[in-house]
């Protein structure tokens, strides 16, 4: 099973694979693959970004009760 990435990781791999497509010098099944996984963490950053905001929002009610 693989480990779950931060999410600082994840950005991090998206920026290098932003930056290998900018280049446009991979073939076109390493493109797609490339391409495919960047989706993948856009999505998985998406997720642990609307944690982070319902953690947060849940943070700041409990404190407004108080």
């Amino acid at each position: 099973m693989a480990t779950k990435k931060t999410f600082e990781q994840s950005m991090a791999r998206l920026n290098e694979i932003v930056d290998l497509l900018e280049k446009n010098e991979q073939p076109l099944d390493t493109t797609i693959k490339l391409f495919e996984e960047g989706l993948g963490l856009v999505h998985e950053c998406d997720s642990q970004l609307k944690g982070f905001e319902k953690k947060i929002d849940e943070l700041a009610s409990k404190k407004v009760e108080e």
